[in-house]
């Protein structure tokens, strides 16, 4: 990709991302006027200065915040793991990680841990940490990555009947937060969270985009990437543990959200193509705008209540895959 068209697409993104970042910290059931900005960060003698900047300073940016995190991540990781399989319908869920925090979370939420959030993300993150050791264990002895692969379909299918489990033995009070928490939120947010969280994302994320070389060696093929040096076995257990490490303690925090991860690089690659320099950074942006958005109409539609976010991901996903289905076929 030619430097000045990435770095265009890379202004045009971030250029995009604030907007985004700006119109949701100003939107919401409570409605925080463009002309009121500046004010916020002065003394506030009026009631009503201290409640938009309540609003903003506690709960808007943390948020915000949160989605960038999170938006960004899976579509990094989204990325890596198509290259990882060479398999365009790949996602960071593919391996376990996904089904295995929702399972951990939801038995939390079962046994009566619901309201202590620690309790909640500990359970989210040690189940996907178990789900997709369990499919690297179980895989790792096939040829290929084709083991894995099943491997994590099998972690997958298992994760969704202990899920059906666990809904059949929830109360009706504990259906609604599962079935929250299982189409995903960015309501959790504070800045104690993201005090731990943001170092730990932003550092395995600077990780993943310098395995660019590789994934473009993964590009080529099983047998090509060996011959330019690449020891595979070390190559996949390295990024599955990465991605893992990275997307199980944002699920823990966040609930499952689809689409992100499957969708963004597709979208990236239509304009940017398939090198793995240029893919994973405009996919980081686009992840975080993308989820950023889908946030702030989850807010929007439903005034006063809100949307899970899932759902947006998914009404905003599915057309944009039928439209590259459609696209693919053509070609």
């Amino acid at each position: 990709m030619k430097p000045a068209r990435f770095t265009l697409l890379l202004i045009t993104l971030a250029a995009l991302l604030v907007l985004s970042a700006t119109g949701s910290a100003l939107s919401g059931a409570v409605r925080i006027p463009l002309e009121a900005l500046p004010e916020l960060l002065m003394p506030a003698p009026n009631p009503q200065l201290s409640l938009w900047r309540g609003v903003l300073l506690d709960i808007r940016l943390p948020r915000i915040a949160l989605g960038l995190l999170v938006g960004g991540a899976l579509a990094v990781a989204g990325a890596v793991m198509q290259a990882l399989f060479r398999n365009p319908l790949a996602e960071p869920g593919l391996v376990g990680v996904s089904v295995g925090g929702a399972v951990g979370a939801v038995g939390a939420i079962v046994l009566g841990y619901g309201q202590q959030p620690l309790v909640l993300a500990g359970a989210a993150f040690a189940g996907s940490l178990l789900a997709t050791l369990a499919a690297w264990a179980l895989g790792r002895k096939a040829p290929g990555s084709a083991g894995i692969l099943l491997a994590g379909i099998a972690i997958n299918a298992f994760g969704g009947a202990m899920l059906g489990v666990f809904t059949y033995m929830a109360t009706d009070d504990q259906l609604r937060s599962l079935t929250f928490w299982n189409l995903g939120s960015l309501g959790t947010a504070d800045w104690a969270m993201l005090a731990w969280l943001a170092p730990w994302t932003l550092g395995l994320l600077v990780l993943l985009l310098w395995q660019w070389r590789a994934l473009n060696a993964l590009l080529l093929g099983e047998r090509e990437a060996m011959h330019l040096g690449f020891d595979l076995d070390r190559l996949r257990g390295r990024l599955i543990l990465l991605v893992t490490l990275l997307v199980g303690p944002l699920v823990a925090v966040s609930g499952t959200i689809g689409f992100v991860g499957l969708m963004v690089p597709h979208l990236i690659r239509l304009v940017a193509g398939a090198e793995h320099r240029a893919l994973l950074p405009l996919s980081l942006l686009a992840g975080a705008l993308i989820l950023t958005l889908a946030d702030w109409v989850a807010r929007l539609v439903v005034l006063p209540a809100e949307l899970p976010i899932g759902i947006v991901t998914a009404l905003l996903g599915a057309p944009v895959l039928f439209m590259l289905i459609r696209q693919e076929t053509r070609s």
